[in-house]
C-alpha cells in the first residue's frame, strides 16, 4: 500500500520480493500469482501452458472482432459428466458450506495458505458471516464450492469457488458466475492443482449450461478486459505506523500525519441513515437505473440486492455495511452508498492483534441519472456527491474501528480518489470474462501515467 507525499509502507521497507506479496495480500489474488503493472509486456500465447488450451482472448487479436462468446457451439452433451482424473493421494469433495465442520476447515485453508505478506505478519480473518455472504448468494449451488482432500487424511488442500453473477456488457445480458477464492496449500504448488481446479469448475458451472465467467487477477493472462488500480485511504494512521503499514515520511511527525488524516466526528450529508429492509425496492430500483452508466455491470434481482447491498440473512454489522440518504420532504431514498469489511489479524506485535480493512463496494445516487456519463456538467455535480457520500461511509467505517478504506479506481472512484486522501497503491487488478471476446474497458487510470485518471471509468462490477 503506497500513500502521498512519499509515505512509505512495511512492503517498502523490505525486498522487492515481500513487496509483491504483500501488494498480494491487498489483493487478494490467486495463490499462484503476483501481481504485474497493466503495461506489462505479455508473454506468447505458446508460455501460457494452460490458458492456451482455454477459450480466451488472445493478445494479438485485432479490435475488429464482433463481441460475443468464443465457443458459442459448445453444448451441455459436449461436456463430461464425470470428474477430472487427480492424483492417486488426492480426492474431489465438495463443500457443505452449511456445516460448521466445513467452514472450519475452510477458514484454516484460507488462513494459513491464501494471500499473505512474506514473514506472514498479517492473515485475513475470515469468518462464517463472511463466507455466507460471499459464497452464499441467492441461487449459489452447493456444487461449485469445490475443494480437494488428502485421501489418506481427508485434510483440506485446495478450493475454488463459483456463484451466480450475470453481467451486461455493452448492453449484451449474459449469464455468468463469479470465480474466486482459489487456494492451494503451500506446499503442493507445483502439482498442477490450480488449472485442475479451474477445469473442474468451468465443468460443473457448463453442466448447468452457463458458458461465461467473471474473474480477477494481478497477473496479467490472456487478456483483461479492464484493469483498475488499487487505493488505499487511512483512517487511523496511528495504528498503521505501529503494526508497520505505514513509515514515517521525511520532515513529518507522527501528530502531523494524524491530522492529516483525521476525519470528522460526524457525518455531514442531510437525510443519512442505515439502510433498513424496508429500502430495498428503493435501492433495487436505484441501482438499476444507474448501473446503465457502466460498460460492465452486474445483473441483480431484488433478491440479490437483499443479500449483497442490505445484507440478507447476515445483515448483522459484521460485513456488509449500508447507508442511505433520504430526501427530508419526500422520504424518497436518493443515494445509497455501501462498503464490506474484511479485517486482518496482526501476529508477532505487542500492540495489536488485528487491523480492521474496509473495501467500497456499490452505490448509486440520483445526482448525474440520465445524463452521458462523460458530460462535463453532470460529472461535476456528481464528483461533488459522491465526495460527500464517500467520505461520511468512511466516517461510518472508522466509528467501527476500520483502520484502512480501500477502493478501486472503478465504478465513478477516480471522481474523488485523489481528493479523499487516497494513495494509490501498487497493486493492480485485471478483469476477465472467460469465453467471451469484448474490446477493452477503461479502469479508471490514465493509459500513460497509471495513476488515476479524472474520468469515471467504464467497470461498474465490483468483485470481492
Amino acid at each position: 500500500m503506497s500513500e502521498n507525499k512519499g509515505q512509505k509502507t512495511l512492503a517498502d521497507l523490505k525486498d522487492e520480493s515481500t513487496k509483491k506479496t504483500l501488494a498480494d495480500l491487498f489483493q487478494r489474488l490467486a495463490v499462484e500469482q503476483e501481481p504485474e503493472a497493466p503495461d506489462a509486456p505479455p508473454k506468447s500465447m505458446d508460455e501460457y501452458k494452460f490458458w492456451k488450451t482455454q477459450p480466451v482472448p488472445r493478445f494479438d487479436e485485432k479490435d475488429s472482432f464482433k463481441e460475443g462468446p468464443i465457443d458459442a457451439e459448445k453444448t451441455i452433451a459436449d461436456v463430461r459428466t464425470e470428474p477430472y482424473p487427480i492424483h492417486s493421494s488426492f480426492e474431489w469433495t465438495t463443500l457443505d458450506l452449511e456445516s460448521d465442520e466445513d467452514l472450519d476447515q475452510l477458514y484454516e485453508l484460507l488462513y494459513d495458505h491464501y494471500v499473505e505478506d512474506h514473514d506472514a505478519t498479517f492473515r485475513f480473518a475470515y469468518s462464517r458471516t463472511f463466507f455466507n455472504w460471499a459464497l452464499k448468494p441467492p441461487g449459489w449451488e452447493h456444487n461449485w464450492h469445490i475443494g480437494v482432500r488428502v485421501k489418506d487424511t481427508g485434510r483440506l488442500i485446495a478450493f475454488i469457488s463459483g456463484v451466480p453473477c450475470d453481467l451486461t456488457i455493452r448492453g449484451n445480458d449474459i449469464k455468468s458466475v463469479e470465480i474466486n477464492f482459489l487456494c492451494v496449500h503451500k506446499q503442493l504448488r507445483s502439482k498442477r492443482l490450480a488449472p485442475l481446479l479451474i477445469k473442474e469448475v468451468t465443468r460443473r458451472v457448463n453442466l448447468k449450461n452457463i458458458w461465461q465467467a467473471l474473474y480477477s487477477s494481478g497477473t496479467v493472462l490472456p487478456k483483461p478486459l479492464s484493469t483498475c488500480r488499487y487505493g488505499h485511504r487511512p483512517l487511523n494512521w496511528g495504528k498503521l505506523y505501529e503494526v508497520g503499514f505505514s513509515s514515517l515520511p521525511q520532515g513529518e511527525t507522527k501528530a502531523s500525519m494524524i491530522a492529516k488524516t483525521t476525519l470528522s466526528n460526524e457525518t455531514k450529508t442531510v437525510g443519512w441513515r442505515k439502510m433498513k429492509e424496508e429500502d430495498i425496492d428503493t435501492v433495487y430500483k436505484l441501482y438499476n437505473d444507474w448501473r446503465v452508466r457502466y460498460e460492465i455491470s452486474q445483473i441483480m434481482t431484488k433478491e440479490d440486492v437483499k443479500h449483497w447491498i442490505y445484507g440478507g440473512k447476515q445483515q448483522d454489522g459484521k460485513v456488509i455495511h449500508t447507508y442511505v440518504v433520504e430526501d427530508k420532504d419526500t422520504k424518497r431514498v436518493t443515494d445509497f452508498i455501501s462498503f464490506y469489511v474484511l479485517p486482518f489479524t496482526v501476529l508477532q506485535n505487542e500492540l495489536h492483534d488485528n487491523v480492521g480493512i474496509a473495501y467500497l463496494y456499490y452505490y448509486a445516487s440520483e445526482t448525474g441519472l440520465g445524463k452521458f456519463i462523460k458530460d462535463e456538467e453532470s460529472q461535476e455535480l456528481l464528483k461533488k456527491r459522491l465526495k460527500s457520500l464517500v467520505n461520511d461511509a468512511m466516517i461510518e467505517a472508522k466509528k467501527i474501528n476500520i483502520d484502512v478504506f480501500n477502493a478501486l479506481s472503478s465504478q465513478d472512484n477516480a471522481l474523488f480518489l485523489d481528493d479523499l486522501k487516497f494513495g494509490a497503491g501498487d497493486g493492480f487488478l485485471n478483469y476477465y470474462v472467460f469465453n467471451y471476446r469484448a474490446k477493452h474497458i477503461e479502469g479508471g487510470i490514465d493509459d500513460t501515467t497509471n495513476a488515476f485518471s479524472k474520468t469515471s471509468s467504464g467497470v461498474g462490477v465490483v468483485l470481492l
